[in-house]
């Protein structure tokens, strides 16, 4: 039996982000020295408390790149404002790790500069869903025998919030 035509009805669905990937990695290649797999592993590299004020931007090479005796390139790393200090006390490390990353000594140099560094933060905040009358009782049920007014509606409203959470929690995990 003959394989699959990778062109006919047969051949499998390819992850949209490995083709965008393919178009995409000789551009960044090209303009900036360097691979998307240094991009995405560069939280990995600087570790947590490096990576929300800084991004590698591109790694220079010195002229005769490609040849065996080339030398290592310079990292250029852009940051924040006053997060530059924090990362020129790591360059080192920052080094040996990128080293490390690549498997030999392809970076002997790191340059900062100053920029805004645009980061994509998750919304940490939960969105809250509809509390049901049933919710409501309980709560009540639950706070009724606390005597001060004051505590008693802080807790109702604590607790209304919780079980918002939960079921907003519960239906996004639904989907």
């Amino acid at each position: 039996m003959k394989p699959a035509s990778p062109k006919g009805p047969g051949r499998a669905a390819r992850p949209i982000g490995d083709l965008v990937s393919q178009l995409v990695e000789p551009v960044v290649a090209r303009k900036a020295g360097m691979s998307l797999d240094l991009i995405g592993a560069w939280p990995e590299i600087v570790g947590p408390r490096l990576e929300e004020g800084c991004r590698p931007e591109k790694l220079v090479w010195p002229k005769g790149y490609g040849d065996e005796t080339a030398l290592p390139a310079t990292l250029v790393i852009a940051c924040e404002g006053a997060f530059a200090l924090r990362l020129q006390h790591e360059v080192e490390t920052i080094l040996s790790r990128v080293n490390d990353y690549f498997g030999y000594r392809a970076v002997d140099r790191i340059k900062i500069v100053q920029r805004a560094v645009r980061q994509v933060r998750p919304n940490r905040k939960p969105a809250v869903g509809p509390l049901t009358a049933s919710h409501r009782e309980t709560i009540r049920d639950a706070t009724a025998r606390i005597e001060s007014d004051a505590l008693r509606r802080a807790l109702e409203r604590l607790g209304e919030s919780v079980l918002r959470r939960n079921a907003a929690a519960r239906d996004r995990d639904k989907r």
